[in-house]
This record gives structure tokens, sequence and C-alpha cells, in this order.
């Protein structure tokens, strides 16, 4: 063995020695080359993700033209054939011969990078997207595109295709003519259809439903403006069109959140102004529930790392609300020291959306809002909002509800510290009833490691008994652990099973969470496919979502699938992980067969769990990510929260039980 390694290492430095580094081996990529080479450069992946960010980056070109007030129709449609087309009747790209390219002016924004109108602010005061470059990337990582132009008058169109040249290397978005006139229009605006490369991303498979909540969030967020989304179907019967107009802006979008929450008071309370040149407009409503939810962002792009902005709004909000309790609320001054910002934020539904000339984002994805003078802009107009909200008169019940609620939360925050630490006194590693429920791993590197969650002894065991210990760690639940939605952080903390496993994973919990001391890189939670089990992932990943965010975030998340049937005949074996799946696989096996359904994990021997379910190279995995943050918030709520009513309505339209279940569905991607 160590000859081996030796010899290895003599033929690498044989190797690095052999290989020169000259000039000739200085690539330029020209045109559009660097984008199918390094996609995920500007697109993030090509995963699902980055499929429907070329969508987003269509859509931003039109709400560009909305924001800065020349479009006030968008119109998006999903094809039978998988191709998308987003139409607007803003102003319409220009098509004039450019003075340098001496091409149309169109041809330019989508065929150069970093060529587009939003680089000053004579045409775009306020623009998302990747400022001059997300048409050209959507045409580089495109079959086709067909580019349509109403303006002045006339109709323009141009198409444009992906081409394999002499040398076989394949170049994206090339002109298949130059821009020509059709014919006269009536009407202004642009419309944008293309079908995504099958060679550069996993799936070319859209999502309806991610598209359809991506369109609503832009709706409220720009408001008065008309989004439609059409779904083309085989059958013109089974087509689906909605449409998406709030007047009321972010002030729908908050009543839109807090639809499954109990609210203190009726109406959100609105906010904007403008401050050194940045324009800010903030709507927010306090419920009962017992945690925050904000939803920040910038010329229409979530920042959902928050930023300068989110710190101006929470120290505006704070500094306000201390100043008015004693001036208007009546607290004494040494009552209010008391309270904090999280207490005057506790269950409180927020949306921020800033707009701003020059924008700075930390970081390629545009998570999180770099700008310093975002914070005292966004601070100063929260600020004197509320100052202004809370000295009418009429406002005194809501500033009683607010400062009732931040009193109740200053109480508890109280009790949860102390809850943390008796969780950290009873939940160390080394804890006997912990070692009697974690069955741990030996491998010391958490990059290797992973911990299934499973629900109750017998499917610990079975799992025990098939895992592989050097990398596998299993941890049982004793039956349903707490609904989190409905209970305070103490109540958390003083649950046993929560406690277990917030001492299993090693990261803390809520404010306290560090993602760096995780102990385990994937976190897979193990549970039957009935509705018993539905109930536990659901639990978890609120859990999860609520107190250890970042391990979605960071995609350490995911969801175990296990088979539902056996197909046997004679030496053949077929697992069959879905109802739908189940015809074409007795069809396969022929008259004869058995058929075993699997009730539990509890049910299967330890070889079977193994092929099917945990070893690395057969098992599905299901990873948990956070597309839309909003919709990810309103899921959680909707079913796990108070409101009967609207939970019953959303499972009769869209839960399935028989497979994974309608909250993993929306938060989730096959691994």
């Amino acid at each position: 063995m160590a000859a081996t390694n030796e010899t290895g290492s003599e033929n690498l430095k044989k190797d690095k020695q052999s290989k020169s580094y000259e000039a000739k081996d200085i690539q330029i990529l020209e045109g559009l080359d660097a984008v199918r080479l390094r996609p995920g450069m500007y697109i993030g992946t090509t995963g699902s993700k980055g499929l429907h960010h070329l969508v987003w980056e269509i859509v931003d070109n039109s709400v560009d033209e909305a924001a800065n007030g020349y479009c006030s129709r968008i119109i998006v449609t999903l094809h039978k054939n998988g191709s998308v087309t987003v139409e607007d009747n803003g102003r319409g790209i220009p098509v004039a011969e450019h003075p340098v390219k001496k091409v149309s002016a169109a041809e330019v924004v989508f065929t150069e990078l970093h060529a587009g109108g939003k680089f000053n602010n004579d045409n775009y005061a306020y623009s998302g997207g990747l400022h001059g470059v997300g048409a050209s990337v959507v045409n580089a990582l495109s079959r086709w595109l067909k580019l349509e132009v109403n303006r002045d008058g006339k109709k323009y169109v141009q198409e444009y295709e992906s081409k394999e040249d002499a040398n076989g290397k394949v170049k994206g978005g090339v002109p298949k003519y130059p821009l020509k006139e059709v014919g006269i229009s009536t009407t202004t605006g642009t419309s944008v259809t293309f079908m995504p490369d099958d060679r550069i991303f996993e799936s070319i498979e859209f999502n309806p439903g991610a598209i359809k909540e991506h369109l609503q969030e832009v709706s409220f967020l720009n408001k008065g403006l008309e989004i439609d989304f059409v779904i083309e179907a085989d059958n013109e019967l089974e087509s689906k069109s909605y449409v998406f107009k709030y007047d009321g802006g972010v002030i729908d979008f908050v009543k839109y959140m807090n639809e499954t929450k109990s609210s203190l008071y009726p109406e959100p309370i609105y906010i904007s102004g403008e401050s050194d040149d940045i324009k800010v407009e903030i709507a927010m409503q306090h419920t009962d529930s017992y945690t925050e939810s904000t939803f920040s962002y910038v010329n229409n792009i979530q920042t959902p790392d928050g930023g300068t902005h989110e710190v101006g709004f929470k120290s505006g909000l704070t500094r306000a609300l201390s100043d008015i309790a004693t001036k208007v609320g009546g607290m004494k001054e040494k009552d209010v020291n008391l309270l904090s910002g999280e207490d005057f934020r506790e269950g409180l539904t927020t949306v921020i959306l800033v707009k701003m000339k020059t924008v700075e984002f930390e970081g390629q994805t545009k998570a999180k809002l770099g700008n310093p003078q975002a914070k005292p802009a966004v601070e100063s107009v929260v600020y004197k909002g509320l100052v202004e909200y809370f000295s009418s008169k009429k406002t005194g019940k809501v500033l009683s509800s607010v400062l009732d609620k931040a009193m109740s939360a200053a109480k508890v925050r109280e009790a949860s510290r102390k809850a943390k630490e008796i969780a950290r006194q009873k939940n160390s590693i080394e804890n006997s009833t912990l070692i009697g429920k974690l069955a741990s791993c030996t491998g010391k590197d958490y990059k290797n490691n992973e911990i299934f969650i499973v629900e109750g002894d017998s499917a610990g065991g079975s799992c025990k008994q098939a895992r592989d210990r050097h990398f596998q760690a299993i941890l049982p639940l004793r039956g349903k652990p707490l609904n989190v939605e409905k209970k305070r952080i103490d109540q958390v903390l003083m649950n046993e099973e929560f406690r277990t496993l917030i001492s299993a994973l090693g990261a803390g919990i809520g404010e306290d969470f560090d993602i760096n001391s995780i102990k385990y890189n994937k976190i897979i939670i193990l549970a039957d496919a009935d509705q018993d089990g539905f109930h536990i992932r659901s639990i978890l990943l609120t859990f999860f979502f609520r107190y250890m965010k970042p391990l979605i975030t960071n995609g350490h998340v995911f969801i175990g699938l296990p088979p539902l049937y056996r197909v046997s005949k004679k030496d053949k074996v077929e697992y069959v992980y879905s109802d739908a799946e189940l015809p074409e696989a007795t069809k396969r096996a022929g008259k004869g067969y058995k058929l075993q359904r699997y009730k539990g994990l509890g049910e299967m021997d330890k070889d079977q769990l193994w092929d099917t379910t945990m070893d690395p190279n057969q098992r599905t995995l299901i990873q948990v990510t956070i597309e839309d943050a909003a919709e990810a918030e309103k899921m959680i709520s909707t079913w796990m929260g108070d409101n009967v009513e609207v939970r019953k309505n959303y499972i009769s339209e869209h839960a399935n039980f028989s497979r994974i279940d309608s909250l993993s569905e929306f938060m989730t991607k096959k691994k």
C-alpha cells in the first residue's frame, strides 16, 4: 500500500514537470462563449434554480420598464413544447443601428455581454437583473430564441440559435438573420421566446408553480402592474391562466403573508419616503406568532440574507418604538429599557422595498445588500414614518397591542435564556439520555458524515442494522415532535425530542445557531410514506426553517425516499416508489409476481433497507431548498398554523399523502 502511494507521487511530479504553461495556453473566449463554458458564473447553477433564473432575467427587463413608468402589463406563457414567452407593453428595445457595432441595438443587447441601457440613470433610474448581461446570457444558454419588437409604429423580428462550427464546437446565441421589419404595429413593447438548451441544463422542465409564485411576488412589489401567467396544455380546456395585480402593493403582500395567521390589528402599518436619493417602501403587521418574518428587496431583487437596508429598518423600528412607548404609550423608561429590538419584532411580518440607483451586493448571488448609505436612509424613513403614524389618536389601540406583545416577548426571552441554559446542561453529547438514542458514526470529518432522523424505535433499529457506521448516524424519535409553529422558543427548548436533536447536530439554535459547528454534512429525514410520516416531515422542516434556517439555505437537509412496494418474480426484484409507477412495474414482472406493500421502514430487512434507502450509490434523496423565502414562509404557516379552514382548503386542492407532501414538494428537489 505504501509503495503504491509513493509511485503515485512520483508520477504526479513527472506530470507537473512535463506540463508547460506558455502564451499559447492563454485562451480568449469571444462573444457568448464564456457563458456556455461557465454558466454557473452567470446564473448560479445549471440545475432547476439556474433554469428558472433564465425566466427571471427576461421578466426583470420587463419589470424595469414598469418600475420606470413605461409598462403596465407583462404576459408570461409556458408553452407545451417547454419554451417560454415573456411579453410586455413597454417602449420596445431600440432597433436603430448601433454606432459602434454597426448592427441593430437589439442584436447588441442579445449578443454582447455588458451591453444595455442600465449603466447610466438616464433611461432606467432603478433596475434589477444582471444589468445588461441578462438578455445575452439567456440567449447564450438557449437552443433558440426569438425576439419581437413593436416600436415607432413598426414590428421587427430577429431569431437566434445555438450553432455548431466546423470544429464541432457549439456557439450559442448566433443570429439567423439581421433584425428585420415585418409589418406595422399599433402597440409598443418587446416579446422574447426562448427554449433552454438541454445540453447545458440538468433538466429543461420548468416548474409552473415556482413561476406562478415568483410572478405573484413581482406583482406585489410593483403596485398596479398586471402580470398574466398562461400555462398551455395539449388539451386546450386543461390550459390554465392567472392574473396578478395588486393596487395595494406591499400592503397586499403583507396581508397575503398573514392570511393564515391571527393579526393583532386589521390593517398593516405602511411607511414610505425618500432619503439620500433612496426610495423606501415598507409594510408591516404584528401577529400572535412567536417568530418574525422579514422579506427585503432592492429594485425588485430579493435579498434573503438581508443587508444594510434590513439593519436600518431594525434600528429605526427599535429607536422609534422605544421613544413612542414613553412619549405616547405612557410606559416608564425603566420598563422600556428592558425591551430589545427582537421583542418589538416578535410576530412581525415585514416587507421592505428599497429602490436605489447604484446597487452594491455582497457576493455573486445578490443575496445581501452592501451599500452603507442604505442603513441611515432606511432608518430615517422608518423612524419618521412610525412617529408620524403613532402620533394619531386613531392608532392608540395598535400601539397598545404592539407594546403588550413586546413586553410579553421580553418575558419569554428571559425564559428562553434559562431554557437554553438548561438545554446546554442536559444535552451534551456525553449525556446518557442522548447516548441511548443516538447511534453515532465513527468518522471524524463532518463533510463525509450523515445523520438519519427516523420515527420510532422499530425504524431506528432497522436503520442501525442497515447503516454503514463509518459515516452514517441514526437518531430515532419517539412519536411526533412538538409543532414549533404554535409554540414559544422556551417551550421548544423544553421538548425532549428537540433537545436531543439540537444536541446531536451540535450547532445551537436560533440566534446562537452556528453553521460551522454542525457535525453532519447531510441531515436526512427518513419517515414513512403515510399521513403520520407526512406530519413528522412537516414538523421537522418547520423546526429547521424557524430555528436552523442556514441548514436549509446551505443545502444540508434532505428527505429520504424509501420504496412503497417490492415486486418480485423468481430471482427478479423491482422496488417501486409511488402508486403511479406500480402498474408499469407489475406489467414488466408479468404474471405470477409477488407484491409486498411496505407500511414502514421496520418491515424491510437490513439488506433491503440498505439497497433502497441508505446506499449512497443507489438511493434517492430529496434536497430541501428555499427557492422563494416568502412563499416558503406562507407554506409553513398554512400547514402548521392555527387557521384550520385555510389549511383544509389547501389540502383538498394540493395534498398527496402517498408521496412526499405539498410542503416538502415546494421546498425540495431530487438529488
